[in-house]
């Protein structure tokens, strides 16, 4: 990159992290351009964008404080856990309040970016191609849209299923998750659903509500966190120090038997590892309902048989007379089998190269999970799931590559100075992200962190980079 680079920087995503990331270059003074597939910013929250995954009945299950961006609160009267449709109106404020909207592309899918020559900071061209507003389909047409000084990559990880393997064929309707979206669509069916994550526990609980009967089928056991205890929302009842790992393990599992009781009387699986290395499922009314015996808790699937599903010998849940039925080795019929089995990080428009991304690996080895090893004008952003992270978490993440891509255009003294301390970092010996817990090594842990020990080191590194710019400025100072 040559000094004072005016090209803008290329931001793909008008979701939550990308959003961070252009109000940051702006807070920096870094032109930008931003890039969406959908009509409007939001990103998944969009249930009508083109790449949305979540469903009509999906919302928070962080708390609104303990997620919300603290530059821009969420309204007053915003409950514990808004649903999609507040979050939308959120995100669309957030844009209208600090002017982002007009320089984002909607209706634009990025299907190629390439730098621009070898050298690690040559910045990037992008090919895009428009969306059709009637039909809501690619055109064609693939248009280069100039050159960029970097670029942002912010556009989410939940939206390319994870869809696994079965043996056998299945004669009824077979869908993930991601294209579910209202509960009318299960009405009368019966509903067999695939994982007992989030997704899966909340779909389980609308299907009640429509389906003929219900069924969930699970690998491994689960740690369920009620949304709230003593009255309060469950992540705002410990939000000072950290507790040491083993010590917040001993007291939380305690506290959490004592509300949801132990899982395995309801049929679910033993969890073979402590709370809080793998996500927990925050939903306790899939409990209830499996104790009233509404869904029936099944073992993993063995194979399929036109409608018929059978299972592998294992754990059950209480029995049910009908459709379903229950028991070790058994097997259901089923109308809809619905898949909520996750989803795989997806960056089709960038070669795996330049994101460290060996093959194999179920996500880019990067620094911080932000930055590559082999490029200083690319970017990562919202590569991070830890439980409580929240938005501010990717805020955090956005301001610092955004003083990052803002030192790197400045050629300035002070500027080289902030640029080596990142890039010394990044070079240096990894922090330790885990805060001390021992994380499933499952592939959607792949990006996994804690969140303080993570929050940590990002806003560390961004109080040396300050520290750094004004030791220079001082000393500029006092030559002069």
């Amino acid at each position: 990159m040559t000094e004072l680079d005016t090209r803008p920087v290329a931001i793909i995503g008008a979701g939550p992290s990308g959003l961070a990331a252009a109000r940051n270059l702006d807070r920096q003074g870094v032109p930008w351009m931003g890039f969406d597939l959908a009509d409007d910013v939001g990103g998944l929250w969009n249930i009508d964008s083109p790449r949305s995954t979540v469903y009509d009945s999906a919302h928070l299950i962080s708390s609104a404080r303990t997620t919300e961006f603290a530059e821009f609160p969420m309204p007053a009267d915003t409950p514990d856990y808004p649903d999609h449709r507040r979050l939308l109106a959120y995100f669309r404020d957030f844009a209208e309040h600090f002017g982002l909207r007009d320089r984002f592309r909607f209706g634009t899918e990025v299907v190629r970016a390439e730098p621009l020559g070898a050298a690690r900071d040559s910045g990037w061209r992008l090919t895009v191609r428009n969306v059709g507003d009637d039909d809501n389909t690619a055109s064609s047409d693939q248009v280069e849209v100039g050159e960029f000084s970097a670029l942002v990559i912010a556009n989410g990880t939940l939206s390319e299923p994870n869809i696994p393997r079965f043996d056998g064929e299945f004669s009824g309707e077979l869908i993930h998750t991601s294209r579910y979206k209202y509960p009318q669509e299960l009405a009368g069916k019966r509903v067999l659903v695939v994982g007992g994550g989030n997704s899966g526990c909340d779909i389980a609980v609308d299907a009640v509500h429509h389906a003929a009967s219900v069924d969930i089928s699970v690998r491994r056991g689960y740690h369920f966190v009620p949304k709230y205890i003593f009255g309060k929302p469950a992540d705002t009842l410990n939000t000072g120090t950290p507790l040491p790992a083993p010590i917040k393990q001993f007291i939380d599992s305690r506290v959490l038997k004592a509300f949801t009781g132990d899982p395995t009387r309801f049929g679910f699986p033993e969890p073979d590892h402590k709370i809080y290395e793998s996500h927990p499922v925050v939903n306790s009314l899939v409990l209830q309902h499996v104790g009233h015996g509404d869904i029936t808790v099944r073992p993993d699937i063995e194979r399929f048989d036109g409608n018929t599903v059978h299972f592998r010998a294992g754990r059950a849940g209480p029995g049910r007379t009908g459709a379903g039925g229950a028991g070790v080795g058994s097997s259901g019929e089923y109308d809809l089998v619905m898949l909520a089995t996750g989803y795989v990080l997806n960056y089709p428009f960038i070669d795996r190269e330049y994101l460290d991304w060996s093959e194999g690996a179920a996500a880019p080895d990067l620094y911080l999970n932000i930055f590559p090893s082999a490029r200083d004008d690319l970017a990562v952003l919202g590569m991070v799931e830890a439980s409580g992270i929240g938005w501010q978490g990717r805020y955090e993440q956005a301001d610092l590559v955004a003083r990052y891509l803002s030192a790197r255009r400045q050629g300035t003294a002070a500027g080289r100075d902030v640029v080596v301390v990142v890039d010394s970092s990044r070079r240096g010996p990894r922090p330790d992200l885990t805060g001390g817990y021992k994380y499933l090594g499952l592939d959607r842990m792949a990006y996994y962190v804690n969140k303080s020990a993570y929050r940590g080191a990002v806003t560390d590194l961004v109080a040396r980079m300050d520290a750094a710019g004004r030791g220079r400025a001082q000393g500029e100072g006092r030559g002069a």
